[in-house]
Parts: C-alpha cells; sequence; structure tokens
C-alpha cells in the first residue's frame, strides 16, 4: 500500500543552528510537556560538550552515533497455525532513524546523577564509538532477528 505525500506545510523544517532535519527530529523527541526551547538547549550543549571533549565537528560525532545506532533488522511476530513465531524483517529507513533516535534517548535518560546534556553527550560519543547502551540494545535486535532466521519464510 503506497503511503501518502506529506503537506508542505506538515514537514519538519531543519534547526536553525546546524540546519539538519534530523536535528530537529532529534528534538523533537528529547522534548517533554511541549518545552521546546528547553530541549534544544539541552541537545545544543550536549553538542558543546562533545565539541570540546573530542576535539571534532560535533554534527559528524552526531550522525555517525546515529548511523550506529540504526538496525538493519527487527523480529516481527506473526500467527501462523495456532504458533506465534518471531520473524526476521528489514526495517523501513524512517522507521530506522525513528528507532535510533528513541534508543539514544531513553539511554541517556536512564542514567542518573549528571545533568541530561552531559549523559546525552556521553551516550552520543559512545554510539559513536560503537559502544554504549543504544548500540547494545541495537546489537541485540539483530542477535534476536539472526536466532530466528529459520522462520524468514514466513514473511509475508
Amino acid at each position: 500500500m503506497a503511503k501518502k505525500k506529506v503537506k508542505p506545510w506538515l514537514r519538519i523544517k531543519p534547526d536553525p543552528v546546524y540546519n539538519s532535519v534530523i536535528i530537529t527530529k532529534f528534538i523533537n523527541r528529547l522534548m517533554k510537556d511541549g518545552k521546546k526551547t528547553t530541549a534544544m538547549k539541552v541537545f545544543y550543549d550536549a553538542m558543546g560538550i562533545i565539541e570540546e571533549k573530542m576535539g571534532m565537528n560535533p554534527l559528524d560525532v552526531f550522525n555517525k552515533a546515529i548511523e550506529n545506532v540504526k538496525p538493519k533488522l527487527e523480529v516481527r511476530t506473526r500467527r501462523i497455525g495456532g504458533a506465534n513465531y518471531q520473524i526476521p524483517v528489514e526495517v523501513r529507513p524512517e522507521r530506522r532513524l525513528s528507532l535510533a533516535i528513541r534508543w539514544i534517548i531513553t539511554s541517556a535518560q536512564e542514567k542518573k546523577g549528571k545533568p541530561m546534556a552531559q549523559r546525552l553527550a556521553e551516550e552520543l560519543m559512545a554510539a559513536y564509538r560503537n559502544e554504549g547502551a543504544a548500540v547494545k540494545i541495537k546489537q541485540n535486535v539483530h542477535r534476536m532477528a539472526e536466532a530466528n532466521r529459520a522462520f524468514a519464510h514466513f514473511k509475508w
């Protein structure tokens, strides 16, 4: 089934600092209770911490971290003949991005004891190096898909 085109007034506008739509999506996901300016401050403070600690362009670190966390496969449950099977399927590009963003933010939120900007910066730097909780979640999802490869012929 074909997806409808997004209306031009519903498209996400790029963020003002880095001019990136992905960063806007990240900030929107980070936002709580409609407090976008607070979410933007947290994100840009995290980018400042990344630049300070790594001495690299924080946009490159952010993009590489997102790429490292994006899953290629996931499992979907399908009921066949009274039994439930975990069937590995490829992940659509939009879902890959949203899963990566969600995993990075939730991994940063689960850590306690530091300001959110610092936790987010640490999680992004860890994802950049292919370490950290978000990358572990991706590896677990891939492991599940690999373990259930025998049921791939049930894909619909």
